[in-house]
């Protein structure tokens, strides 16, 4: 009895060990990926920002794109070819994105999948026990988002949210100074996405093409006639699928904002716009402006989208510009800032990833190559902690812009509590934090 007792008793602390190093490891054992310490990488949609992730992983050393997977086919196999191409390798092709999660030897996947498929693509991956680098907005709606923070936790696995900025050693040395008080109290930043966004006419509805698994293609979403102002691109600008500007574009600039401010999400929004320019099948407005309210620390955002002929905002159309009682920074693009002193905006310091510097500093490179390299080493060594745009910056980020959305079409200013994530006392407003998904593609209410 003794003997059988201490038995089980050693099972069990063995057990308890093993489940703890496998739940929170920091540093992976040198032959988890293999002898050689090879990445397998899998890209999810490979249409357009596709294209980017599979050029930026194939730029990391020791890192082997292996799989491509996207509902049309005649697509894949177009990438295939230029993948050979290019590489002089083959790549195994894929339609449903659920047979490269069972595949053991794939360790990363990396999604580019319209917004849409996000947040249930990463939950899935977490699930299979990938590492996941997300495109921005890594959300469709403010409820998903938050269960992908959870199951990125819940599996132990190291998400990265496609804001590549926070990758820009210059951005970082924006953000530091005003850290530092150098244009004095932060109180205010302003996002701007300033595109040139045509009208995209309205092709009607059509039989779906040879080729593409419009099933997949629609997801968690509610399945339409097939339409041409869908599917490939113009899916951003219908409610179902895309957030509008904001929420494509934007979300680089509300993650910014939220950065610079060294806030998380409003208490007080509102936001007001509308189609003002094309008579066409877009459901987002073209225009919109946005205000974000944190009356309890006194900071303010404010967010606008304009698609056609506009002036610049400090030398800026796609950018930020951050208000201090000591002057302003501006920060144009994803790699370079300036800022300008006093009631006379006198010059200060600036900086890009180009060397072009006010501090004469040399730059390591930022973009989406800088931005997989910091994803890359974080899968390596397990870390959650070294990751420059981790699973909360999708949520965050993307959920500042959902808000927006929310008052936009609700036309009043809503009150919300960052806390529970709900707004107060709004019973038609917290309908719009999530949505009713298709069966099958459910995302779960535990993850």
């Amino acid at each position: 009895m003794n003997n059988e007792s201490s038995r089980r008793t050693f099972l069990k602390k063995s057990a308890i060990a093993s489940s703890a190093a496998f739940v929170a490891p920091t540093i992976l054992s040198s032959n988890v990926f293999g002898a050689n310490d090879r990445v397998n990488a899998a890209v999810l949609g490979v249409n357009g920002r596709g294209k980017n992730h599979i050029q930026s992983l194939m730029n990391q050393e020791n890192v082997q794109v292996t799989t491509l997977c996207d509902p049309d086919m005649d697509l894949l196999i177009e990438r295939q070819k230029s993948f050979k191409d290019t590489y002089n390798k083959d790549v195994a092709l894929v339609q449903d994105m659920r047979r490269v999660f069972d595949d053991p030897d794939i360790d990363v996947i990396s999604i580019a999948a319209p917004n849409h498929w996000h947040a249930l693509a990463t939950i899935w991956a977490c699930q299979a026990g990938k590492d996941v680098y997300v495109e921005k907005p890594g959300s469709h709606n403010i409820w998903e988002g938050r269960k992908m923070v959870e199951a990125a936790h819940k599996y132990d696995r190291v998400v990265q949210h496609g804001v590549q900025l926070r990758s820009s050693p210059a951005i970082q040395e924006a953000v530091q100074l005003m850290r530092d008080g150098y244009i004095g109290n932060v109180y205010m930043a302003r996002g701007i996405v300033f595109r040139w966004r045509p009208s995209i006419g309205d092709k009607g509805f059509s039989p779906v093409p040879d080729g593409l698994d419009y099933d997949l293609w629609t997801g968690p979403a509610p399945k339409q006639p097939f339409t041409r102002n869908l599917v490939h691109y113009n899916w951003h600008w219908h409610w179902d699928y895309g957030n509008g500007d904001v929420g494509n574009q934007g979300i680089h600039e509300t993650d910014l904002c939220m950065w610079g401010l060294d806030v998380g999400l409003p208490t007080k929004i509102t936001s007001m716009g509308g189609k003002f320019l094309w008579d066409d099948a877009k459901e987002v407005p073209e225009v919109l402006t946005s205000v974000y309210n944190y009356p309890e620390e006194n900071k303010i955002i404010q967010f606008e989208v304009r698609p056609w002929c506009t002036n610049e905002e400090g030398g800026a159309t796609v950018g930020n510009i951050f208000y201090g009682d000591k002057g302003y920074i501006v920060v144009d693009g994803y790699d370079k800032y300036k800022s300008f002193l006093g009631r006379d905006r006198t010059p200060g310091k600036s900086g890009s990833d180009g060397g072009e510097s006010g501090t004469g500093m040399d730059r390591g490179a930022g973009g989406t190559d800088g931005h997989f390299a910091n994803f890359i080493e974080a899968v390596r060594k397990h870390d959650r902690s070294i990751l420059n745009g981790p699973v909360e910056t999708a949520h965050l980020s993307s959920g500042l812009a959902h808000l927006g959305n929310i008052a936009y079409k609700l036309e009043r200013v809503l009150t919300f509590n960052p806390q529970s994530e709900m707004f107060v006392n709004d019973p038609e407003a917290d309908k719009m934090l999530t949505r009713n998904y298709r069966e099958g593609f459910e995302v779960p209410s535990q993850v």
